[in-house]
């Protein structure tokens, strides 16, 4: 996408990182409490909402807690604590309730990133079974997650995911919950929704192909900003009073040139998660949820199986995963050499420890 080249703004309220869905939710914030802020945002790239934020490169779930067994952790003496689920869905419910919004104001349209999705929790094996039941009616306590429905009965679980209930054998346990309210959530389109709504309010420059260098602060409370034009290789220095970091795998290193104390320690790791794109039609129209499994006891919460029904770009499609991948780059953009450049004396000792801890 072919972008302007707009000239920097030397003293400005706001900067923003980076173009993604943290950055565009946080700018349209601001300009609705405050019309006369001033805000500049810097992306690495030629368009908005094109790493983490891309439909591509998440589940799209929402993280609403209707489906995710490992936001309901099963405690040693069996009970469960729903405490962080409940927390994530009230979370959820205000993020949708800032979306009906921006609707309202007709910064967006419904249709343009949300479509009402199952979420389904399926388990196998006595004891998950018994955990699902509990879950479930703990969660009946609570109205966030009032119109669950529970059953052990399988010819309605085919209704529900016929594609992951076909050739499981008659003899095996199992359970399911759905949610009818679940959502898919485009978070690109939606970041590039608000994003080309801030483009048109005052007060407001959008830098693309524009890379952030460094930030100082000015010793009066502000930040100098540095940044670089990747088309021109001009560089060039801005004033803010306040400055988000929402740049993704790019903020770590940016966190770790501000000069500021709380940097020390934080470090990335090279741990993906890796998703199969189905390719069959037929398949892929069969099957309308998202079903999430239960990860093996000790495993990583990145290690819940899911089959997750997809609508990206006006099409229905179909991933499965995720599974475990390896890469040095922070950003699908990004340099191999952005870990070996991360690793610094305070974060060294922290990341071998995580590294420890989950081998």
């Amino acid at each position: 996408m072919t972008h302007t080249i707009k000239s920097l703004v030397k003293e400005t309220d706001v900067v923003l990182m980076g173009a993604g869905i943290m950055s565009a939710t946080l700018g349209m914030m601001l300009k609705e409490l405050d019309p006369d802020i001033t805000i500049q945002i810097f992306e690495r790239l030629d368009e908005a909402g094109t790493e983490s934020s891309d439909a591509w490169n998440n589940a799209g779930t929402g993280h609403s807690a209707f489906c995710e067994l490992n936001y309901t952790p099963q405690k040693p003496d069996g009970s469960i604590n729903i405490y962080k689920a409940t927390r994530i869905a009230e979370s959820f419910e205000l993020s949708r309730e800032f979306w009906a919004y921006l609707v309202q104001k007709k910064y967006i349209q419904p249709h343009e990133f949300i479509t009402q999705v199952p979420h389904i929790s399926l388990v196998w094996g006595e004891d998950n079974v018994t955990y699902l039941k509990k879950r479930y009616d703990l969660m009946q306590e609570s109205p966030l997650f009032r119109g669950m429905i529970y059953t052990e009965d399988r010819d309605r679980m085919s209704e529900w995911a016929p594609v992951v209930m076909r050739g499981r054998k008659s003899t095996q346990t199992v359970a399911a919950t759905c949610m009818d309210i679940g959502t898919d959530v485009n978070f690109g389109n939606l970041t590039r929704c608000m994003i080309r709504q801030l483009e048109q309010m005052p007060g407001v420059t959008i830098h693309y192909n524009t890379e952030a260098l460094d930030l100082d602060p000015d010793g009066t409370g502000g930040w100098d900003v540095f940044v670089r034009n990747l088309l021109n290789r001009k560089k060039e220095k801005c004033n803010s009073r306040f400055v988000f970091i929402g740049a993704g795998g790019a903020t770590l290193h940016l966190l770790k040139r501000a000069e500021i104390s709380e940097r020390k320690g934080y470090g990335g790791f090279p741990v993906s998660g890796l998703w199969l794109k189905c390719l069959n039609e037929e398949l892929v129209a069969k099957h309308h949820a998202k079903v999430y499994g239960k990860a093996s006891v000790g495993a990583p919460p990145m290690s819940v199986p899911h089959v997750d029904t997809r609508m990206i770009n006006g099409r229905k499609e179909l991933l499965f995963g995720p599974f475990a991948g390896f890469s040095t780059k922070f950003l699908k953009n990004g340099s191999l050499m952005d870990l070996p450049s991360s690793i610094r004396p305070d974060n060294a000792i922290p990341m071998i420890f995580a590294g420890l801890k989950n081998m």
